[in-house]
């Protein structure tokens, strides 16, 4: 689209979008406010591993230290055994086999050395695999985002689109670099120093894992009330997101009316419960790693006692080498279960973030089944709309059995109230929306059946809220068009009267712009909007309410420009100033989805209907 973005549907038919303090209906703030865990947990794993899986050779690479590591640290406590049954009591007295100590010692000097220098670089793989991951997620994600159907963003709080792009790429990121990794290395500690335990003592073993039990019983009861806190949690920090989003962007509206109080107020009551439901989650995280090494300590002295038992007895040649040993492979043991149960809460906070994540790449894609060879420069600009139903809301039609033929280079204006559906037309015939029902052609071809940008490129728009970006005034007015020369944005500038402002600044058309143009007055803004379209050179030009932030002397000099810029092209203009449409070839007057009547100018008036009323309700004040 030639002119960025939509202004959306009218006020009044437009779906409502929900900013401050209560959820829209349609929005994930809305009727999934209650959940308390994610709807399919396993798939949401399953999908976060294919994402990991992307990056085979980090993930191989650091799985084979992981392995190494691990390994090396689970034979720490065997060379210990062995160093420490080099002293013995021989007749009463203490001897020891120096060269045997002397040799594991250094055993263990190279061992642990190993561990800990790769152990560095299981860490720098261990970040690469997270951010290369989040990486592919973020792009996937703002690559869905940019598929989207305009009906989404409509009906969405932007805030926690967001927070989404943000805060949960971002915990991900944390529980790919920190958690998985760990849960990776749990898994072979586990194994390991079981075998290593069954290999020294079978009935220590049983005794080690009698706590178990206790420990699954422990975590898995807390996991599940836990849950409820960190998923609601992300979902209150995408609607604190949205609160910020609108103050800011409202600021000067919210000033104006003297509402700052009441906006900090909402603002408070969310981030109050933000708040407690934090420490919440906060407190009932923190409170598994505690009662997990309780748990841990029992099972140390279970196993301590059980080892005494066995030397005195002389069962299994046991030794206090041997006990030390089983002592710290229970402990090993147990390790991993803690780890887990003390990063629960990142797991938690990931997986709620992730579903989130993927329920909006699993939203539909804007629809553009639009295969029709469609060549732009033969387009003449015949438009026409027939039998058009269409509803924001089902049950609550915009627009009833619409019916209107627009000529090849014909001026045509939409006037009506408020709500009538003006702009709604305009979001049809750019298939921002899809009808209900009936036809929308150009040059007798549905716009279904034209790829959408070939559709969008054809036409330009001029809206009511003028969209800028932050960048320099000639990347605005070439935007969809870099390839222009300067010359011919020069001329568009001049056509729109943009250039006598752009040439006074400092630094001209490489002026740069603030965020959405704050930088510039309103009427300056939609003067390089103009200039925008008018370097587009389209086959339909559409104004929405496209001077109605300029003064009248600038008016006036655009309306001259928009003559010459109309001429042999197809043009809708949407106006709720009556006295910019007058010499257009036929105005149609909208009322409650309808067309109530269809003419130019005097024979409106000459009917003495709505067109009338409009009329003379918006110039009673003058001729007053």
């Amino acid at each position: 689209m030639n002119n960025g973005a939509n202004k959306g549907a009218p006020a009044g038919n437009r779906p409502m979008v929900h900013m401050g303090r209560g959820p829209g209906p349609g929005g994930p703030m809305g009727a999934r406010m209650n959940v308390q865990k994610p709807k399919n947990a396993k798939k949401t794993i399953g999908r976060l591993l294919r994402y990991i899986g992307r990056n085979g050779v980090l993930l191989a690479g650091l799985l084979c230290l992981m392995l190494v590591v691990t390994l090396t640290d689970l034979f720490g406590p065997f060379f210990q055994q062995k160093a420490i049954d080099t002293f013995k009591i021989v007749g009463g007295r203490l001897t020891v086999d120096m060269e045997t100590l002397m040799f594991f010692l250094a055993i263990m000097l190279v061992a642990y050395s190993i561990s800990a220098f790769l152990s560095y670089f299981q860490g720098v793989l261990s970040a690469k695999l997270s951010q290369s991951t989040v990486f592919t997620m973020r792009n996937d994600l703002f690559r869905k985002i940019s598929k989207l159907p305009i009906g989404y963003t409509d009906t969405h709080k932007h805030g926690d689109i967001m927070s989404r792009m943000t805060n949960d790429v971002e915990n991900v990121s944390n529980a790919i670099s920190q958690s998985i990794t760990s849960l990776i290395s749990c898994v072979i500690t586990l194994v390991g120093a079981f075998s290593m335990m069954l290999f020294y003592s079978w009935q220590m073993t049983l005794i080690a894992l009698i706590t178990i039990p206790l420990s699954i019983t422990v975590s898995t009861t807390l996991a599940k009330f836990m849950r409820k806190f960190f998923v609601r949690r992300q979902k209150l920090l995408g609607q604190l997101n949205g609160q910020v989003e609108e103050m800011v962007t409202s600021y000067k509206t919210v000033v104006a009316y003297g509402k700052e109080q009441e906006a900090v107020e909402q603002f408070g009551e969310i981030s109050e419960e933000f708040r407690k439901n934090s420490i919440s989650a906060r407190v009932w995280g923190s409170i598994m790693g505690p009662i997990m090494n309780f748990i841990g300590n029992l099972q140390y002295v279970l196993v301590a006692a059980t080892g005494g038992f066995l030397m005195i007895r002389n069962v299994g040649n046991m030794s206090i080498g041997k006990i030390q040993a089983m002592l710290q492979y229970s402990r090993k043991f147990t390790h991993p279960i803690n780890m887990i149960a003390n990063q629960y809460s990142t797991i938690l906070t990931a997986l709620a973030g992730a579903e989130r994540i993927f329920e909006i790449m699993d939203s539909a894609d804007e629809i553009d089944e639009g295969r029709e060879k469609f060549d732009i420069e033969l387009m003449r600009g015949n438009i026409e709309f027939k039998d058009m139903h269409f509803s924001y809301v089902p049950g609550e039609p915009v627009l009833k059995n619409l019916n209107l033929s627009v000529k090849a280079g014909q001026k045509v204006a939409i006037v009506g109230a408020t709500g009538s559906g003006k702009t709604t037309i305009v979001n049809l015939l750019t298939r921002f929306y899809e009808l209900d029902s009936g036809s929308i052609t150009i040059d007798g071809v549905n716009i279904t059946d034209i790829p959408k940008e070939t559709l969008r490129k054809s036409i330009a728009i001029v809206l009511q809220d003028t969209v800028l970006f932050r960048d320099t005034i000639r990347a605005n007015i070439k935007y969809g068009h870099p390839e222009i020369d300067d010359e011919l944005m020069k001329k568009a500038a001049a056509t729109a009267k943009a250039d006598t402002f752009i040439e006074r600044l400092p630094d001209g058309y490489d002026t740069e712009l603030a965020e959405s143009g704050s930088n510039l007055s309103q009427g300056q803004r939609q003067l390089l909007a103009i200039a925008r379209a008018v370097l587009a050179d389209p086959k339909i030009l559409i104004l929405d309410e496209a001077t109605s932030s300029v003064d009248t002397r600038t008016e006036m000099h655009i309306q001259e420009a928009m003559v010459n810029l109309m001429k042999n092209r197809t043009s809708l203009i949407i106006a709720h100033r009556l006295s910019t449409i007058r010499d257009a070839d036929m105005i149609v007057v909208l009322k409650d989805g309808v067309i109530a009547e269809a003419g130019d100018h005097d024979e409106l008036l000459a009917l003495n209907g709505e067109y009338a009323k409009l009329y003379s309700n918006q110039f009673a004040g003058i001729a007053t």
